[in-house]
């Protein structure tokens, strides 16, 4: 039996700190393309992941749910698992005001095999969730634990690299390593909100960081083929404070003389037949 890499106290504090935040980005996440007939999905993930339509989806990490939902809008029948009883509540109710049926499973990414056994086409996750998990490798067993034969997993992420920045300098200085520690970092409380710089966190959460090599590894460990890796200069947040808007509206480059480095990366690796 393979040994896991598990926090307990680590995700007990982040489930209290998504629990907390929850609320707030069912107010902050501008869910109004959902809400009246669109989805909240970007450019890139909708032609990377291909038609959905008919097809059976599992959205790890789902949060609120506006992106499986939004998968649900595009056709597929979505079923979202993530660790906070409240960012659920809040997806199962943003489902019942768009009309969009959605299964939410509440339960820490590491538990969800003794949860739920069945396989799906499509498996996804979206941006802004490797950091919470404290072991990639059966992060990626689980992937392809739920894939059906010929099946797809599809990730967009923040990329590694942007982890190494110190996001309270005005430039790009260097605070962070860019290697994997097996203790998370820990962060404290009563800290603006990524989404609602005006919500001040009172809770801490704890957090990984996983260079682009381990990504690769865990999924290639787990039998997934890689279809393809892209690299992008650009993202849907302001990650750090010398930004500026990009091209594509809502997302945030580097200026002018420091748009040298990738920001986020997509990914498309599949279950053979």
């Amino acid at each position: 039996m393979m040994t896991v890499n598990r926090d307990r106290a680590a995700e007990e504090a982040n489930r209290r700190h998504w629990d907390e935040i929850a609320e707030v980005h069912a107010r902050t996440y501008g869910l109004e393309r959902l809400l009246s007939g669109g989805h909240q999905l970007d450019d890139i993930q909708v032609s990377e992941m291909g038609e959905v339509r008919g097809k059976t989806l599992l959205h790890l990490q789902c949060h609120i749910g506006s992106d499986t939902l939004s998968w649900a809008r595009l056709g597929a029948t979505v079923t979202g698992v993530d660790i906070s009883p409240v960012s659920l509540r809040v997806a199962a109710e943003l489902s019942a005001r768009t009309g969009l049926p959605a299964r939410f499973i509440e339960s820490p990414l590491l538990d969800l095999p003794g949860r739920l056994s069945e396989t799906f086409d499509l498996v996804y996750t979206s941006i802004g969730v490797l950091c919470w998990l404290s072991d990639l490798d059966e992060w990626a067993r689980i992937i392809a634990a739920h894939l059906k034969p010929g099946g797809v997993f599809y990730m967009m992420e923040s990329h590694p690299m942007l982890n190494v920045f110190d996001d309270e300098a005005d430039g790009l200085r260097i605070r962070h390593s860019y290697f994997h520690r097996r203790e998370p970092h820990l962060w404290p409380g009563d800290w603006p909100d990524y989404s609602d710089p005006e919500t001040i966190v009172k809770s801490g959460s704890a957090e990984w960081t996983w260079p682009m090599a381990d990504i690769l590894n865990a999924l290639l460990k787990a039998g997934l083929t890689l279809e393809f890796l892209h690299e992008f200069d650009e993202m849907p947040w302001k990650e750090l404070p010398c930004m500026v808007p990009a091209e594509r509206r809502g997302w945030f480059r580097l200026p002018d003389g420091m748009d040298l480095l990738p920001l986020t990366f997509s990914l498309r690796a599949g279950i053979p037949i």
